[in-house]
């Protein structure tokens, strides 16, 4: 009897699996501007839903400059199941001290307080990169009003893409992008999320949008490196090796999908790892888009997901992503 009913979970199982459809090709457009881009996501218990967080990049607009890249809020869409997103609103950050002001890369965490977001804050809108960059702490009951704690004193004024990780019940990481240092990943410590001790260099490399994540017994980071996403791994979080291989660089061949991926999320459910990342469809290689055109700028969000074959993590963007996400376990 017990075999029987063994083998009626599995038929179950596979049936469920084999009706699911695919994620959608792109798998989000932001309906403001169509620039969305950094992506974040997290379990929103109070209405039963993932959010996605993003920079919502003012693509759409008239600029031959770096202004559009600048302006920015942070976009908000929801899902049941990670595999269809709608958009919901922007966030209402109550960190604006400057006109103009731009908002970009969030990384949130929740804790016993509430939620956590880490923002890269620059103090206007600018048209060329020689501002002033840096890294906001933010606190929220219900991820949508976000207020303000603290600005982290980090290395220099010039630094973006938090990454933020609980490493015990003592002790919290943040790792970002130091630009002054060749681009390279510095990261800090924390007892608490809000008093932050900058420890200096991470990873040498040239790279982007860290993003640290626990999976197959190790620990991950993949950095964009604007060549396709670098892969790390270690067993301490301290100590960094990069695999051989990077993924999301080869183009896909779904609608979107030609293009190089950027700065990404990567979520663990039920042991599986999906990532959610960045995407210009106009930057692909064998047809670049204007320089400065609407689809050159336009960027889209694209889902894959991650297999851990002979020792190092690979990527078939083009692979069917039948996801599910359920709601999350404590070790997820």
């Amino acid at each position: 009897m017990k075999r029987i009913i063994t083998i009626l979970a599995g038929l179950f199982f596979c049936l469920t699996v084999f009706s699911q459809k695919a994620a959608p090709k792109p798998l989000y457009d932001d309906p403001v501007y169509h620039g969305a881009a950094d992506p974040v996501i997290v379990y929103n218990k109070a209405v039963k839903k993932w959010w996605m967080f993003y920079t919502s990049r003012r693509a759409s607009i008239q600029d031959s400059t770096v202004a559009w890249v600048h302006g920015t809020r942070i976009g908000i869409a929801e899902s049941k199941d990670g595999r269809v997103w709608k958009y919901v609103d922007t966030a209402n950050i109550n960190y604006r001290p400057d006109s103009g002001y731009t908002h970009w890369a969030p990384d949130i965490i929740e804790a016993k307080d509430g939620w956590h977001m880490y923002l890269t804050y620059v103090p206007g809108t600018f048209t060329d990169w020689n501002h002033p960059r840096t890294i906001v702490h933010l606190q929220s009951t219900d991820l949508v009003n976000w207020s303000t704690q603290s600005t982290l004193q980090l290395v220099n004024q010039k630094v973006i893409d938090a990454s933020v990780y609980k490493v015990n019940d003592t002790l919290y990481r943040l790792w970002y992008n130091n630009e002054k240092d060749g681009k390279s990943i510095w990261y800090a410590e924390s007892p608490d999320l809000c008093n932050w001790t900058d420890k200096g260099k991470a990873i040498a490399a040239r790279g982007e949008g860290p993003k640290v994540f626990y999976w197959q017994n190790q620990y991950f980071m993949i950095v964009d490196a604007w060549k396709g996403m670098e892969v790390y791994s270690s067993t301490d979080l301290l100590k960094w090796t990069k695999q051989k291989d990077r993924i999301l660089e080869a183009p896909g061949k779904g609608k979107d999908d030609q293009a190089i991926g950027g700065h990404c999320e990567v979520i663990v459910n039920n042991g599986r790892a999906y990532v959610y990342y960045f995407t210009h469809p106009g930057r692909r290689k064998d047809k670049p888009a204007a320089r400065g055109s609407y689809d050159d700028k336009r960027s889209v969000i694209q889902v894959a997901e991650l297999e851990y074959k002979d020792g190092q993590i690979v990527c078939d963007r083009d692979k069917p992503v039948k996801v599910k996400l359920k709601k999350p376990r404590a070790k997820d």
